[in-house]
């Protein structure tokens, strides 16, 4: 991957943001349980953050995805997982489809003030018993005149508290579970639209999460996302740029851990020594940032085969597991340098081991993507037929 000074100006520009603009008020986002989206995203979209890689007839820039990949990064560094988590619910989850099938009148609708930051958007697929199955959803979506009339209900939705659509995913045939599925807009306003109240998660607290009710939610056929029955095939393609974010976001938030534990471990004095003299620590130190330089090469180097073209599942699969792994193995690993400290709520580094955790089960869990890599490197035994 070669950085071009556009890269880096870029770079420049986000790193300045998020210690500017969201550092100094993630403790106040945590303690509340929410952060102001509309607020955020609207000074994000000033500086053209929310479009990066995003169509420029619609407010977007127009770039490859190399450029987004940078953006991500440093998003990571942000003192919390929450927030990043939403931004990318925002960027390269719920507006992917959107953009690249999504009619002229439907863009214009949503996907342009989106990228504004006046519309705050959810992408909601999971249900209570279909998480990592996607297949396995039962909202329906049933036609009525020139109208939709969608009834189900969504779990675990991101930004659904606040947000102004959801991109939602529904049966809207009765045929086989790969086909009968339909990307399509919600405007959360929508009669028969409802929510829980908010989600008490483990981690990523300033993120808001809730359920959302569908209760013969009408909404114009015109909202569907590409053609009919293309949902399933268009929510796999928004996976692969889902967990892209992912694994570039945890890289940036892996290099923070481990820099705040240096820091630490060198103000830190035990036995007459700082704690960073001790061989089992800087040692230790030393395989974490070789562990996340090999995420970051993988990452990129599925940021380059997504920019030509090729079929990233592979290696976005690859990346998503690696990220998942380390989230867990750094954080616990720097946690425990931090001694007495790092068992405390407030801690930055027992904050990311709470946040981090998801990694591993958002967007596909570890034994998903374990199941796609063998079955794209022909290890993963067939199903046999039942008699």
């Amino acid at each position: 991957m070669k950085f071009t000074p556009e890269h880096d100006a870029l770079r420049r520009t986000t790193k300045q943001f998020v210690d500017s603009q969201i550092n100094p008020f993630v403790d106040e986002w945590e303690e509340a349980g929410i952060f102001p989206a509309h607020e955020l995203f609207r000074k994000m979209a000033e500086l053209g953050l929310l479009g990066v890689c995003k169509p420029e007839e619609n407010g977007g820039m127009g770039l490859d995805y190399s450029y987004n990949m940078v953006v991500t990064e440093e998003l990571g560094k942000i003192n919390c997982g929450g927030v990043p988590m939403a931004i990318g619910v925002q960027t390269d989850m719920a507006t992917p489809a959107l953009a690249r099938f999504g009619s002229k009148e439907l863009r214009d609708e949503f996907l342009t003030p989106a990228i504004a930051g006046e519309y705050v958007a959810s992408i909601a697929v999971s249900e209570p018993h279909a998480g990592s199955d996607v297949a396995a959803i039962k909202t329906t979506a049933r036609k009525d005149g020139d109208d939709y009339i969608i009834n189900g209900t969504k779990m675990w939705i991101t930004n659904s508290t606040q947000a102004d659509f959801l991109c939602l995913l529904a049966n809207t045939s009765d045929d086989k579970p790969h086909v009968n599925k339909s990307l399509i807009v919600v405007p959360t306003k929508a009669a028969g639209v409802s929510f829980s109240k908010k989600l008490n998660k483990l981690g990523m607290r300033s993120s808001d999460t809730a359920q959302i009710f569908l209760d013969n939610v009408r909404v114009p056929q015109r909202y569907v996302i590409g053609a009919e029955g293309m949902g399933f095939m268009m929510q796999m393609m928004q996976f692969q740029e889902e967990r892209l974010y992912g694994a570039a976001n945890a890289v940036g938030g892996l290099e923070s851990c481990i820099d705040k534990t240096i820091a630490y471990c060198r103000e830190r004095t035990t036995f007459g020594q700082p704690l960073i003299d001790n061989q089992s620590i800087h040692f230790r130190l030393a395989e974490l940032r070789t562990e996340v330089e090999c995420l970051r090469a993988l990452t990129y180097q599925a940021c380059e085969q997504h920019i030509s073209g090729q079929d990233v599942t592979l290696l976005a699969s690859m990346a998503k597991l690696k990220a998942g792994r380390l989230m867990r193995e750094v954080t616990d690993s720097c946690l425990q340098y931090w001694g007495g400290q790092g068992f405390m709520w407030e801690n930055p580094v027992a904050r990311a081991y709470r946040d981090g955790r998801l990694v591993s089960i958002g967007g596909g869990a570890d034994e998903i993507m374990l199941g796609i890599i063998c079955k794209l490197t022909n290890t993963l035994p067939s199903k046999k037929k039942k008699a």
